[in-house]
């Protein structure tokens, strides 16, 4: 049947390859087919007639996206590189295996979390020394302001999680690692800050590719016995949140989870709302001028 110059659904043959057709506009693709790339895309195929060509590429793929491997699990990034128009917002999909360890790091933009599947260990020092420590499962949040050093570590099942940054030139690949700075500080002094002789810093890797980056480690044991006691205490509002206990708001169309600065004081540059939309549901058309929306 034909298409209407409103719909843009693709007219697919009996042979399952999508071709470029609305009623009589368009024509079969005589060259090459990419069919599931094609399937996924059908309003860029088979554009409706109300795009104009104006809008820029809103969407790239984690699939598409390359993937670091190291002993201890892989991440991969959507950056402005991948993503131009993505100015304010960055996404990593990272894993950890069981002990995994992303090594302790630090970088100027703010990391919010949303935890896919498994379990993981984060910890993190304040400017003040105050520090933090939590386990924390599927739905959970966690959200390490700007250049608060933090560590994350995998669980007996490992983990997957989903981090933004709240600027879209962030690169994973570029933040600042401990074994960076051990690296390119004398022995005798590290040894001197931290009371030990020099020999206790003999095994710090030292090879081309001394960063550790995410490393092969040992599960630990009980949260209680791994919290450490500061002399500046706890940090006074606390790094994670655990987004599935909120109430969710129920309409007609599904729910939503709303968590901002609100409900969680720590993530004051990140906001986010996991929306369940029922079969044939709609999220209103709507707009917010005064921030981008990463999905």
């Amino acid at each position: 049947m034909a298409n209407t110059p409103q719909q843009s659904h693709m007219n697919t043959p009996s042979n399952g390859r999508p071709e470029p057709i609305q009623g009589h506009l368009g024509a079969t693709i005589l060259g090459p087919h990419n069919v599931p790339l094609e399937l996924e895309n059908p309003d860029l195929l088979t554009s409706p007639q109300t795009d104009h060509g104006t809008v820029p590429n809103l969407k790239f793929s984690f699939a598409t996206a390359r993937n670091r491997l190291l002993t201890g699990g892989w991440a991969r990034e959507v950056t402005i590189r991948e993503l131009p128009i993505a100015t304010e917002l960055a996404g990593v999909n990272m894993r950890l295996k069981p002990g995994g360890i992303r090594e302790l790091h630090w970088h100027k933009e703010a990391e919010w979390a949303y935890m896919l599947a498994g379990r993981c260990r984060i910890t993190a020092v304040d400017q003040n020394g105050a520090n933090f420590i939590d386990d924390v499962g599927v739905g959970d949040l966690w959200n390490f302001p700007s250049g608060i050093p933090h560590s994350i570590q995998g669980l007996e099942e490992g983990c997957e999680f989903l981090l933004v940054f709240d600027d879209g030139h962030f690169s994973e690949n570029e933040t600042f690692l401990l074994t960076e700075w051990l690296k390119y500080t004398p022995r005798s002094v590290v040894a001197k800050n931290f009371g030990l002789p020099e020999t206790a810093f003999a095994n710090l890797p030292t090879d081309p590719d001394y960063q550790r980056y995410i490393f092969s480690g040992t599960v630990p044991g009980p949260l209680s016995k791994d919290r450490v006691e500061s002399p500046a205490g706890p940090v006074p509002r606390t790094f994670s949140h655990h987004m599935l206990a909120q109430e969710p708001i129920k309409v007609a169309g599904g729910q939503v989870r709303i968590t901002d600065s609100a409900n969680f004081p720590a993530a004051s540059t990140i906001a986010a709302a996991l929306v369940e939309i029922e079969p044939g549901g709609l999220r209103e058309l709507h707009w917010h001028p005064n921030a981008d929306e990463w999905q």
